[in-house]
Parts: structure tokens; C-alpha cells; sequence
């Protein structure tokens, strides 16, 4: 068989398992994403009310997830919890790769200076303990959604500027940036019009992943304590609480534990998807 009809049938091999790999993780992040949106509107419990004399009761038709500590229902805090989550994991990677976007796009372009100066602030950065750093954040500006949403964003702003720099060098060289050059297009123009679009598919992708890491951390500082303040519900603040109990109500941590590694799960799968959409060199490997 030749090179060339060999080729379709590896394709179509791949098709199935690929459409399957990118279905069940879009579909559950649809889902979590549509259920955090209309949480308000579907006529859930108030995911704060508590009735101790139903605290711990196991998952059945009155509660599909059961309840928890303080008799809260479980599946309202969950969703609920999942409007925080992604408030803090879409928002803070958002501020992260504005600002680090810009700084490592600057270091790459300009090289030189501006790029020995960006590398070692992003180094200074990255020295520190990243979950050390998140709880000195949260705990010196106070605890709040605002205040863990800029914490975790201001630790997101190396790896975002060590992705926009290095996809920024990669672009810099090229003939339509020469090209650009050459007819006098200042470098605000060459980096907006001609560089930013090609280094922005490759920010989507690992920011996809970076929503993901940034939903773990956040559930990392409610579980030792310095994340999103009760009553709001936070999954980290569940499995904090749930911890208490794991050995006469497992499902009031296990839960929220479980739907939190199915999102992370997702994002990361989604975010590999994509990263091999724009990069078809490590698609091919």
C-alpha cells in the first residue's frame, strides 16, 4: 500500500476516537458552564439555607446529591460552588495573560533590554512557592472573591508571558513582519495587527489549561482555609467541610471532589486538543 493511501485510513482510524475525546469533555463543560449560568433561574434551594435535622443524609429522590455537614443540599452548592469556581478560573488567567501577554509579546519583539529585564522578572516570580505565594496574597489583601480572583492572577502572569514570549520569537522573523517592517509600520501596528493573531490561537490553548490549574488552586486555598469566604460554596470549601466526615458521609466530600476532577479533566483534555489544532508539528507526534 502506498504512503498516500496509507494516510486516509491512519486518519480515519483516528477520527472516531478523537471526536469521542473531544465530545465528552465539550459536553461536560457545556454542562457545568450552563448549569453555573442559570443556577438563579432553575429553581434550586438556597444553597445556604441550613436544617440540621437533615445534616448528612445520603443521595436519593428528595436529594439527588444528598446533604452536608449543616444539612445544606448538596447539588445547589455544587452548582452554585461550580459559579465560583469558574468566576475565579476563567477571570484570574484572563488578568494573568493580559498582563503577562503583553510583557512577554514586549520581550520577544524588542529583545535586547526589555527582554533581559521581563525574563527576570518572570525568574523572581517563578522562585517563590506558587501555593506559599497564594496564601501570603489572600491572606495580606483579605479573603474574598475579588481579592483570591487578583492573587491567582497575578501568579498566572509568568507562564503567560513565557507562552506569549516564546510564540512571539517564533514570529517575529517572518516575512510578513520584514514585510511590515520594511513599509514602515510602527512596532504598536506589527505587534496587534501583524504578531498578536498568530500568538493568540496558542494563548487560548494554554490558557484552556491554565482555567483548569487556576480552579485547583483556588480549590487548594478554600480547603486550607483562605479561599472564598462561607456562605458562598466553593467545591474546595466542600471538601474541606466533607473531610470531617468522611466515615459516616463520604459523599459530602467525594462529591464535589469528583466533579472538580472531571472539569480540570476537561480543560485539560480541551486545552490539548486545541494546542494540537495550532500546533500541527506536536499534532503529528
Amino acid at each position: 500500500m502506498s504512503a498516500s493511501a496509507a494516510e486516509p485510513a491512519i486518519v480515519a482510524r483516528r477520527g472516531r476516537p478523537l471526536s469521542w475525546a473531544l465530545a465528552l469533555p465539550l459536553a461536560w463543560v457545556a454542562l457545568v458552564v450552563f448549569l453555573a449560568i442559570t443556577a438563579d433561574w432553575i429553581g434550586l434551594p438556597d444553597p445556604a439555607a441550613q436544617e440540621l435535622i437533615l445534616r448528612r443524609k445520603p443521595p436519593s429522590a428528595e436529594f439527588l446529591l444528598g446533604t452536608d455537614n449543616l444539612g445544606r443540599d448538596m447539588l445547589s452548592r455544587i452548582i452554585y460552588g461550580g459559579r465560583t469556581s469558574l468566576i475565579v478560573g476563567i477571570c484570574a488567567p484572563f488578568f494573568g495573560f493580559l498582563i503577562g501577554g503583553a510583557i512577554g509579546m514586549s520581550a520577544g519583539y524588542f529583545r535586547g533590554k526589555v527582554d533581559l529585564l521581563a525574563v527576570g522578572f518572570i525568574d523572581i516570580l517563578l522562585a517563590f512557592p506558587t501555593l506559599v505565594l497564594a496564601l501570603t496574597f489572600v491572606a495580606y489583601l483579605g479573603q474574598s472573591l475579588f481579592n483570591v480572583t487578583l492573587a491567582l492572577g497575578i501568579l498566572s502572569i509568568p507562564a503567560a508571558a513565557r507562552v506569549s514570549r516564546a510564540n512571539t520569537l517564533a514570529w517575529a522573523n517572518r516575512d510578513f513582519v520584514l514585510a511590515a517592517r520594511t513599509i514602515g509600520a510602527s512596532n504598536w501596528r506589527i505587534l496587534t495587527r501583524e504578531i498578536l493573531p498568530n500568538v493568540l490561537p496558542a494563548m487560548f490553548a494554554f490558557w484552556l489549561v491554565a482555567v483548569s490549574v487556576i480552579i485547583v488552586a483556588e480549590g487548594a486555598l478554600s480547603f486550607l482555609g483562605l479561599g472564598i469566604p462561607a456562605p458562598q460554596p466553593s467545591w474546595g470549601g466542600m471538601i474541606a467541610d466533607g473531610r470531617e466526615a468522611l466515615d459516616v458521609a463520604p459523599h459530602t466530600a467525594l462529591i464535589p471532589a469528583a466533579v472538580m476532577f472531571l472539569t480540570v479533566l476537561s480543560l485539560n483534555f480541551l486545552g490539548d486538543m486545541v494546542r494540537n489544532l495550532v500546533d500541527p508539528r506536536r499534532s503529528a507526534l
